[in-house]
């Protein structure tokens, strides 16, 4: 049997992960921690002989989950310091994958220098130590590893954002057949009256009484701004069901939407043409989510 390995997946960019953000990593730290020192308290995984032990069983788990946490939170912190000088290196599953496994190293060889500190043992300092020590890391930290992968997954799920892991841009065509691209907008003043190509439509943002309009047309980003206010515009394009009103100021075409980042405080909407980003506010978090699923729902029927 052939072994498959999807490495379009592991190579694929993605956002640096939040967790290893600087203003994140005393928290990741501390649940890494706190996951630890239950886990060796609750099981104790490695037996030892009581009489080698210099201290107290609970001083030794102690130290065996600080390590972790402290190497956790220098090593991203000093890997953060080097890619923010080089204006942030893109991230990737197989990049973190490979500093995994060199946290998981340093990690190991931590915990063989420190056993002269809690064991008492003549044999501290052999090869055979040293490969164990590592070796018991990579065991257990391959287990915390995915145990705290699934565990932010499923509480960033509850908070209402499971799909923005796997979004999948949504397709125009079914719409192309049925409605006209061209739309024309009547305002106030009839001198500000214009014609739309609205296909070529990636957003619209308020700006007082006028809007400015952020068009492709030709791999070319234009921005244009007309005389009329956003709620009135929204009004014009309320038989193009893939506009969606996601913020304040914001109205958004979202068959143009090619990847959304975010938590529950709220999403971005990033668009291949344009480094550009629309906000989804806090609010309309729900009802992008049903608006979304409603939209590709469509599609697939």
């Amino acid at each position: 049997m052939k072994f498959y390995i999807n490495t379009e997946h592991l190579t694929k960019e993605i956002e640096y992960p939040t967790r290893y953000q600087s203003q994140n990593l005393i928290k990741s730290s501390f649940v890494v921690f706190l996951t630890i020192l239950m886990f060796l308290l609750l099981f104790k995984p490695f037996g030892v002989y009581d009489p080698e032990l210099r201290m107290h069983y609970l001083l030794i788990c102690f130290f065996h989950a600080f390590v972790p946490a402290l190497l956790l939170l220098s090593y991203f912190k000093v890997l953060n310091y080097f890619t923010k000088a080089k204006n942030q290196a893109t991230w990737t599953l197989f990049k973190e994958y490979i500093h995994i496994i060199l946290l998981f190293t340093l990690i190991g060889t931590s915990s063989f220098l420190i056993r002269d500190l809690l064991y008492n043992n003549p044999k501290n300092w052999s090869w055979n130590y040293f490969f164990e020590e590592i070796r018991n890391c990579f065991v257990a930290g391959i287990f915390f590893y995915f145990f705290l992968r699934l565990s932010h997954f499923y509480f960033e799920s509850k908070k209402g954002a499971p799909f923005v892991i796997q979004f999948v841009p949504l397709a125009a065509e079914t719409e192309k057949t049925t409605i006209e691209s061209i739309l024309f907008i009547t305002t106030q003043v009839k001198q500000d009256d214009f014609s739309l190509n609205i296909d070529q439509l990636l957003f619209a943002k308020a700006d007082g009484n006028y809007i400015e309009l952020t068009i492709l047309n030709n791999n070319q980003i234009t921005t244009e701004v007309k005389r009329i206010s956003l709620t009135q515009f929204e009004n014009h394009v309320t038989n193009y069901p893939h506009f969606f009103r996601c913020h304040r100021t914001y109205l958004v075409n979202m068959f143009k939407v090619e990847k959304v980042s975010g938590n529950s405080q709220g999403y971005l909407l990033s668009f291949h043409e344009t480094t550009l980003k629309v906000p989804v506010s806090r609010k309309q978090i729900d009802s992008f989510n049903n608006y979304y699923q409603k939209l590709r729902n469509r599609h697939i029927a």
